[in-house]
């Protein structure tokens, strides 16, 4: 049974640099393997194991990756709760700009009159009339104006515009080169 005996490189050899040049001894050659030789051209392949260093990477990737997942989890929440938290800021503004208008539309006397004039008020020496429709039930004033189209008649356009379209009709006659004039005047059109 021979010997597998691996040499070391700190007692063999000089020590410090070495190279050509140097003098440094030579290596001695690996000694085959024994057992089955392999096919020539093809070389066996091991499978590579798993060791304690690659279970410990992994683990550390694994304790990072679940680490950052969460902190981004939590900030990707905290950033939708920040959009949230301005948009309704946004608004309140908005609905305060609204209500302070308001407060200045209510200081303007002629805005308190017409408000109160809604609401069936009159002033001193006036005399409010109420209309009621046929059982006796008061009308309320109508919010919005009627469809222009649907109150009444088309009104005809005024005298001039059809006195302008005469005039550019004038200016650029229609061009009608099939029918010719007539040439004779048919009098059977006159009978009785």
């Amino acid at each position: 049974m021979p010997e597998n005996r691996r040499t070391s490189s700190r007692g063999s050899g000089p020590r410090g640099r070495t190279g050509p040049g140097r003098g440094g001894a030579p290596r001695p050659a690996a000694r085959p393997a024994t057992g089955p030789t392999p096919p020539t051209g093809a070389t066996p392949r091991r499978r590579p194991q798993p060791t304690g260093r690659a279970a410990v990477l992994v683990l550390v990737v694994a304790v990072l990756a679940v680490s950052y997942a969460s902190s981004a989890r939590a900030y990707l929440q905290q950033r939708s709760e920040l959009d949230a938290l301005r948009a309704e800021i946004a608004e309140t503004e908005a609905s305060i700009s609204d209500l302070e208008r308001e407060m200045r539309r209510w200081e303007d006397p002629a805005y308190v009159t017409q408000e109160a004039r809604e609401l069936g008020y009159v002033m001193p020496g006036e005399t409010s009339y109420v209309v009621l429709d046929e059982n006796g039930e008061p009308l309320e004033p109508a919010a919005e104006l009627a469809d222009p189209d649907q109150v009444g008649p088309e009104v005809e356009p005024a005298f001039w515009e059809d006195a302008w379209a005469s005039v550019l009709l004038a200016g650029n006659p229609p061009r009608n080169p099939g029918t010719p004039p007539l040439t004779e005047i048919d009098g059977s059109e006159e009978q009785q």
